[in-house]
């Protein structure tokens, strides 16, 4: 199953890649409820419940949400086989801004690990599995490899996809001339949430909106100005060195699944390897197509990817 065929209308990675985005919808009847964390911020969880003891907890990509299609279609896939499914949604990103001055980053996974013992305490679920896409499969990987010995045992396995295990490499690839659409995409959504941070913390250092398109030009201005100094990072490339999961991969004690289209706009050299020292439960798997957080299937509702989760969930 590394191998198959996109519609016949999606004949690039740009097109595998926008088309689902843009016109994929998948709805399902969330139920939400909010948490609240130790650190007085809030987090959105949408439930898809069905009575089981088995959950699936998805993970949304970069300025994402659990409506994207991605995440809804995996949901649905497995709530038709008699999972629960939860798809959560990251600090600022579930429609409502965040309280504090922080957002949320590649390198930062113990939103997700409060998220998970949450939902193992309030269902008593008997097993977890984890699925993550893009910058949700970063987090995914870092809460595996970060602290495994924390794991809650119920976590039977992962599947990720469109991963920048090397986050550089792709801050790089979305420089290029023909992927820089990409990049002035999320810029223009970040910057909705710097303005509206200013106005409330106008005193902070580090969230200064006044000249942000003359300031902003790619990933590594935004991540200089904003991610690293409110997260903790003394520069960009000290939060890319340091959030990329790459390292941890020799941590990882699960099964898991990487799906890396070698077509993904996104994606570098150095994202499309593992490293040497990676564990033999650590697959990679590269199909020729697929886009970035695509895989559309020619005649089938559930992407390439969703099918594979089930698969693997099911085997794990």
């Amino acid at each position: 199953m590394s191998q198959f065929q996109p519609p016949f209308y999606q004949f690039n990675g740009h097109i595998q890649t926008i088309y689902p985005s843009l016109f994929r919808k998948v709805p399902v009847p969330y139920e939400r409820e909010r948490i609240e964390l130790p650190d007085g911020d809030f987090l959105d969880l949408d439930w898809l419940k069905t009575g089981s003891k088995k959950l699936v907890i998805v993970t949304h990509g970069l300025e994402g949400d659990s409506t994207r299609h991605y995440v809804t279609g995996l949901l649905k896939l497995f709530s038709e086989h008699g999972f629960d499914g939860l798809g959560w949604n990251s600090r600022s990103c579930s429609g409502e801004l965040n309280r504090l001055p922080r957002f949320y980053h590649h390198g930062d996974a113990e939103d997700l690990r409060y998220v998970l013992e949450y939902a193992i305490a309030e269902g008593g679920y008997e097993e977890v599995f984890l699925a993550g896409y893009s910058m949700g499969g970063s987090l995914t990987l870092r809460l595996l490899g970060e602290f495994p010995e924390k794991l809650p045992k119920e976590v039977s396995g992962a599947m990720v996809a469109s991963v920048p295990l090397d986050i550089y490499s792709s801050v790089l690839e979305l420089q290029k001339p023909g992927k820089t659409f990409y990049m002035n995409r999320f810029i223009k959504k970040l910057a909705v949430k710097i303005e509206a941070k200013s106005k409330l913390f106008p005193d902070h250092p580090h969230l200064k909106f006044e000249g942000y398109f003359d300031r902003i030009k790619n990933f590594e201005d935004f991540d200089g100005t904003y991610t690293a100094p409110l997260h903790g990072y003394k520069s960009a490339h000290d939060f890319y060195a340091r959030a990329s999961t790459k390292p941890l991969l020799k941590n990882i004690r699960v099964p898991v699944k990487i799906v890396q289209a070698l077509n993904d706009p996104f994606l570098g050299q150095e994202c499309l390897a593992l490293p040497d020292d990676s564990p033999l439960n650590v697959e990679l798997l590269m199909p020729k197509k697929g886009g970035h957080v695509g895989f559309m299937i020619s005649g089938e509702p559930f992407s390439f990817t969703e099918q594979l989760a089930l698969d693997f969930a099911l085997k794990a």
